[in-house]
Formats: C-alpha cells, structure tokens, sequence
C-alpha cells in the first residue's frame, strides 16, 4: 500500500481560491478538488491520501472538519484543524465529532507560533488520541521564524505522548538546521519538499532517513504543489532497502495511523 502522508482538499466552491493563495512559484499538480486528487492517485499508484484541512480562524474550525469528515474513508485519511483561538476542550470535541484521526497546524497559513502556550493546551489534549500534522520551516519569503526546527523540538521533549509527523523533514528551506537538531529525536518526519524532493542531494537525503531510521519517515508530496507519482520515484531511487522503501511509502504511515 502507497500512503501519501500530505495532500491538500479543498470544498470545490473554494478550492480555486484556496490553493491561490500557496507559494506562487510552485507549479500547481491539480486544482485543490477531491476530484482531481482523485485522478493523481490513480496515475500515481497512490491507494491512500492523508487529507488535510485547515482552518485560519477559530470559527473556520468546525466547517474544515466537517468537510473532512465526509471524505471517502476508502480513499482519504481526513485530517482536520484545531486552532488557538478555541479551547482545548472544543478542538478535541470538534475532531471527535467528525471522526477524525488527527489535524493539520500551519502557522503561516493560520497566522500562529508554534510555542503559543494556548496551542500547547491543545496538543496536550490531544497526546494519546489524535496525531498532528505540522509544518515546520520556511514557505515562500517567510524564514519559518514561527515554526523552527528548534521550536519542534521543544514540543517533542514537552508532549513525548503526542504522534507527531513533523512536515518537510522538520524544516522547510532549513534541512541542514533540522538534520543537526531534529534528525533522531522520537518523532514522524515527511518527505514532501515542493517542488520535488529531486531538489536535494539525493545522498544527503538518504543520509538523514538512515540516521533517523526509515520506520520513522513517511512519504509525503504535498500535493498539489508535487507531483506524487514524481515523489514515489525519487524515493525509489534513493537506493534503500525494499523493506525500507515499503515502510517510507506506505507502511510507517499505515501502522502510525491503523490504515488497513
């Protein structure tokens, strides 16, 4: 099973709108619509997307699970939001409500740090039930200043109960930074690195899964800022094991999530 650990849906009404608003100088793979993510799968080999919806505000959260919660369970793996601006206790209800597995957090996108203490409220809520999708790094001019691989770090230390997938390897546009300080510590990291994963030294790269270990790594493309069926390729060329192929491309994500 091929599990891709990052995809991003959107309602069709306001998928257009939506990924208008991603880094412009990222070729786009598709239109943000179930639909088309749909078809990308199929041309790809995907047989799972882990689906992730974000919220940017507070009243926004509840619409964002929603929409995700109705996703085709054969298909998707539905991620929602949770944001600071509502208690603990109403992002865990919210996720609940809509049977989701976990949520995505974006601090450029939803305009938040990381070390906000209200956030921290919420991922201790959520140690031991639901899994958090985060970004960390930079995205388009933005250094990623509010979600350093440092910052990741801490909450690794501080939430050690939380399943946590650090995206971009745990530092978007900062990969040397979360090699030294990210690389090894007990959390998820994905593989997706728009435009491609292509873009780096494919050495360095496998350097990094190997000290970290493959079982801990998960296939992501980031779609539709990636292709996947390119992804699925450029870790196939990385020279690794199958056994450790098959856990980056599907099996690490699959036994994190309880896909079957």
């Amino acid at each position: 099973m091929i599990i891709d650990g990052h995809t991003h849906v959107y309602p069709d009404a306001v998928a257009k709108k939506a990924i208008a608003g991603s880094p412009a100088d990222l070729e786009r793979y598709g239109d943000g619509t179930v639909g088309s993510l749909t078809e990308v799968m199929a041309a790809s080999g995907v047989d799972r997307s882990v689906s992730l919806g974000i919220a940017n505000t507070p009243e926004r959260v509840e619409n964002a699970n929603r929409f995700a919660g109705g996703l085709d369970r054969s298909r998707f793996v539905p991620f929602g939001s949770v944001h600071p601006g509502l208690s603990p206790e109403e992002n865990v209800a919210s996720l609940r409500r809509h049977g989701l597995r976990g949520a995505k957090v974006h601090p450029m996108f939803q305009d938040l740090r990381i070390d906000d203490p209200r956030l921290y409220a919420t991922l201790d809520a959520m140690s031991g039930e639901f899994a958090v999708i985060m970004h960390v790094g930079g995205a388009g001019s933005d250094p990623g200043d509010r979600c350093s691989p440092a910052m990741l770090a801490d909450i690794v230390r501080r939430f050690p109960r939380l399943d946590l997938i650090a995206c971009h390897f745990g530092g978007y546009k900062r990969f040397e930074e979360a090699a030294e300080i990210v690389v090894g510590l007990p959390v998820y990291l994905d593989t997706s690195w728009p435009p491609s994963l292509a873009t780096l030294d494919p050495a360095r790269v496998r350097q990094v899964i190997e000290k970290h270990g493959p079982e801990r790594i998960c296939f992501a493309s980031d779609w539709p800022m990636a292709d996947p069926a390119a992804e699925i390729e450029v870790i196939r060329a990385l020279g690794l094991s199958d056994d450790d192929t098959d856990a980056i491309l599907g099996g690490t994500m699959a036994r994190l999530l309880g896909v079957t």
